[in-house]
């Protein structure tokens, strides 16, 4: 069985504060919350993919400090928003190891759709800034969801 564990980046700031997109305040701190609770509950993963921007790749930093995925963090083309989810789909679908990938909507949304129900155009998935989904495929090559955590599920921090 593989896992894969979609996570929309965290908050980021406006395009006219600052027009790279950094993760803001905020969205530091709730992608910490939730790579803590991650690595505290035990998840691994072997990679951590992000997408070009820069508010992904700083998520998915934060999350690898955390989680220590053996195989690194990388950066992966075809996971901006408006990205066909075809080619991660067929991806997946031949992947043997644990994976997290860092992107954004509404290409993630569109992307569990078409593993779950083999079309992009519903959304199965919530999606929030800094949630994470895991998926896994099944033995009969089938995609389900396993668990999901956000941030706003989460207890406060002290």
């Amino acid at each position: 069985m593989v896992r894969v564990c979609l996570v929309q980046h965290g908050q980021a700031l406006s395009e006219d504060v600052d027009p790279r997109r950094p993760l803001s305040p905020e969205g530091r701190v709730e992608v910490e919350r939730v790579a803590s609770f991650l690595a505290s509950a035990g998840v691994r993963v072997s990679r951590i993919l992000h997408s070009t921007k820069l508010r992904a790749r700083e998520t998915a930093e934060i999350l690898a400090r955390h989680l220590r995925p053996e195989g690194g963090v990388e950066e992966a083309g075809g996971l901006e928003p408006r990205a066909d989810p075809r080619p991660w789909a067929e991806r997946l679908s031949q992947a043997s190891g644990d994976l997290m990938i860092v992107g954004h909507l509404p290409h993630l949304s569109r992307l569990a759709s078409l593993l779950l129900l083999g079309r992009d155009d519903v959304e199965v998935i919530r999606f929030r800034y800094a949630g994470v989904y895991c998926l896994e495929r099944g033995e009969d090559g089938r995609w389900r969801i396993l668990w999901a955590v956000r941030p706003d599920i989460l207890p406060p921090q002290p």
